[in-house]
């Protein structure tokens, strides 16, 4: 088992970022980005102004809704380093939060490589290194080269500081900022339509269209991975990131109306990738907007990823020496290293279109969650939500569905190959059995569902065709008795409940030591796979704690249903024995008490290279066949008892009509689909009928015998006398006695009678 992981708390020493350097500035900039420029006229060209304007607003109404409830929950906890992977890990677990994490950082880090590959496409053009590729020892194509010096300069910049790369992205704003208002102060283009391959005549779809657009929309998380540098997250994170989303949405509204007004055309709009520049005042501005966009886009990607990794590393999600932090700002030099060395490998990859789609579902993928953690917060309402950014549940989860939605909607093939990595890796984490010494919210999300499915239960009426075994097993500690644990586990396996109860006696079991013995036994069982609840109770009687516990044991209408123990025939305890028997039948629970297996270990050694027999003994009364054919058949679910075969056993007189009695029999087992084989036995007048039994089952593996229910009127001394005669007959044989309650008609499930 891994160490323990310790809460992320934000790194000391931090730049304490305001809200407009440290999450606004970010932020913008990836949202007023190379789509704006390129692609903007032809989703325009496309779909017409009255449609534009919709995609804008449906796709910053989603981003809207995540950033509710990102500053919902970045003002009810103090937001570390890590951006949505804290969130996410604090909110939903370690598991999830591993699982989106380290792919955010994947996708980060490739996204340095995209935005650096289109900068270097763009300058291309304007810049002549072919001496530079001449004098390598290497072959390199002019793009590349570009793009590995701007990589490397960009690198730089980000490892000596943040601060000083975030001074260098208001730089780009400002670039940004005067190439808008070259375009705003525009005018009309000639009617003209450039040479292009784009096929003017065709229809494409709406939703295609919104899927080129929505990417322009999703720029919150540059400024969230900045979360662990903010002075003040609780107030930066939402005043920052709402800003953002505000002003990207009004540039976005107002775009169209310009470019409709000044280009009329269609098919310019369609076929020209930079109609904006041919809008423009300046259109070198616009030029060095595109250039700006694509350089922000990647140093906001550069300083978020290491972040991320580092927030993994805190948490020994990664190994610590990766988050290790330089100097008074904790600058996670090591982590960018490795985010350089990924955009590195992605850019001499070449053609990155393939990954591309898959890497923005990751993105997408955190909005969801962040999404639905707030929502589910807020349904929750336990009492340690309180952010002062109060948003209703319903828009938080209104914006996680959108989230998914939206991801279907853009690349279907794509989601469901991000969903199966995410689910590797979170079962990956699940193995490493990682304990986080944070509380979520996954307890409060299991109590809310259990509240709503105890409550409708309780309403409903138990019928034979939904009845399981619930079991409560009385074993005490489970390396003592362990093959009443191995016999209940292989009853219920996944389908059904199963407690192991353990009583204690002594004034010196108080509640820490009853704690850590329960959490003691929780590992042992989990440990061997066995999955079942755990109740440890103190009483100086073992008797009268159990049967106290047997009745006040559950809640609602989940209550054991099913009693099992070990078998007892001990003189000195027969009657308490027997009065707790009688106890538990009379408050109408099943009850499996089964023997000791023979051997040490106390385990149930079975051979699989043998036959296996379970024969289940019916004595032609209706009392307890149904519940034993019903244990045998789910005992052969098990796969130590798969290939088991059932002999259905009755013992009946010579002068009984055997062909008749045998016809019936068969018959409601082949009606039943029970897999059983039906044997009668003769009994001759002389044999006693355990005689009978043993001799008739000296190979079976497992027998079941039905014991008779305590008269009312019987004496606890006459019942035990019953019991203690049943015992010894059947001394040497791996009897397990079944006892059936009268809450359930086992007959109408089996069908014999």
């Amino acid at each position: 088992m891994s160490d323990p992981t310790t809460e992320s708390a934000p790194a000391s020493g931090g730049y304490a970022f305001g809200a407009f350097k440290g999450v606004f500035t970010p932020s913008i900039l990836t949202i007023l980005g190379v789509i704006m420029y390129l692609r903007f006229g032809w989703v325009l060209g496309q779909v017409g102004l009255a449609q534009t304007l919709l995609i804008v607003t449906m796709a910053t109404a989603i981003t809207f809704l995540t950033a509710l409830s990102l500053s919902a929950t970045a003002t009810n906890m103090p937001v570390g380093g890590g951006g949505a992977y804290f969130i996410i890990s604090r909110s939903l677990g370690i598991e999830i939060g591993t699982a989106i994490g380290f792919p955010l950082f994947l996708a980060q880090s490739v996204g340095v490589a995209f935005y650096i590959t289109g900068f270097a496409e763009a300058l291309a053009g304007s810049v002549d290194v072919s001496s530079w590729i001449e004098a390598l020892p290497f072959a390199i194509t002019e793009i590349r080269l570009i793009a590995v010096i701007t990589l490397l300069v960009l690198t730089l910049l980000a490892v000596v500081s943040a601060d000083w790369a975030l001074k260098t992205q208001l730089l780009i704003l400002t670039v940004i900022m005067a190439s808008l208002v070259s375009f705003f102060m525009g005018g009309p283009v000639a009617r003209e339509i450039p040479e292009t391959a784009v096929d003017l005549t065709a229809d494409v779809p709406f939703w295609v269209v919104f899927a080129v657009f929505f990417p322009a929309v999703t720029g919150i998380e540059a400024g969230l991975a900045m979360s662990g540098d903010l002075k003040d997250s609780a107030k930066s994170l939402p005043r920052g990131t709402l800003a953002a989303v505000g002003v990207g949405y009004l540039v976005y509204m107002a775009i169209p109306l310009v470019l409709m007004h000044y280009v009329p055309d269609r098919e310019r709009l369609i076929a020209d990738p930079l109609v904006i520049r041919a809008v423009a005042r300046w259109g070198i501005l616009i030029l060095f907007g595109v250039w700006a966009a694509t350089l922000s886009s990647a140093l906001g990607a550069l300083l978020g990823a290491p972040r991320t990794l580092q927030a993994l590393s805190r948490d020994r999600v990664m190994p610590r020496i990766v988050g290790r932090g330089f100097g008074r700002k904790n600058d996670p030099r090591i982590a960018t290293v490795l985010t350089f060395v990924v955009a590195l490998v992605a850019i001499m990859l070449g053609d990155l279109n393939l990954i591309a789609p898959v890497l923005s579902m990751f993105f997408l993928t955190s909005y969801g969650l962040i999404n639905f953690s707030a929502g589910l917060e807020g349904l929750i309402d336990s009492p340690s939500w309180r952010p002062r950014f109060r948003v209703h549940p319903s828009w938080s989860l209104l914006g996680g569905v959108a989230c998914f939605a939206t991801m279907i909607m853009i690349n279907a093939g794509a989601t469901f190959i991000a969903l199966f990595l995410i689910g590797l890796i979170y079962a990956g984490v699940k193995r490493r059995r990682l304990r986080a010494q944070w509380g979520d919210m996954r307890y409060g999300i299991l109590m809310l569902v259990s509240r709503f499915a105890i409550q409708r239960l309780a309403r409903r009426r138990a019928d034979e065709r939904t009845w399981r075994p619930n079991i409560l097993v009385l074993s005490g500690a489970p390396q003592s008795r362990w093959y009443l644990i191995e016999m209940a586990h292989a009853f219920v396996r996944s389908a059904s409940g199963m407690t192991v109860a353990a009583l204690v006696s002594g004034d010196q079991w108080v509640t820490e030591r009853i704690r850590a013995l329960r959490h003691s036994i929780e590992d042992y069982l989990d440990k061997r796979g066995i999955d079942s609840l755990v109740k440890v109770m103190r009483d100086d009687d073992f008797y009268k704690g159990a049967e106290a516990l047997v009745k006040a044991y559950g809640y609602g209408p989940i209550r054991p249903n099913t009693i099992l123990m070990g078998d007892s025939a001990a003189e000195e305890a027969s009657e308490q024995y027997a009065q707790l028997v009688r106890a538990v039948y009379q408050m109408d629970r099943n009850l499996i008490l089964v023997r000791e297996p023979e051997g040490e270990g106390n385990e149930v050694h079975l051979k699989p290279d043998e036959d296996l027999f379970i024969d289940i003994w019916w004595s032609g009364q209706q009392t307890n066949i149904g519940l034993m054919l019903i244990l045998a058949h789910l005992l052969k679910r098990d796969e130590n008892w798969a290939t088991a075969q059932l002999r259905l056993r009755r013992i009946v007189a010579a002068d009984m009509d055997q062909t008749e009695i045998e016809q019936h029999i068969r018959e409601h087992v082949e009606r039943q689909r029970l897999e059983v084989e039906v044997e009668l036995i003769v009994a001759e007048g002389a044999d006693h009928p355990f005689d009978v039994i043993r001799k008739s089952s000296h190979d079976a593996a497992l027998v079941f015998l039905g014991l008779r229910a305590p008269d009312p009127e019987e004496s606890i001394a006459a019942y035990a006398a019953y019991y203690r005669h049943v015992h010894d007959e059947t001394a040497n044989l791996p009897v397990t006695y079944v006892l059936t309650a009268n809450q359930v008609d086992f007959e109408q499930i089996i069908g014999l009678g």
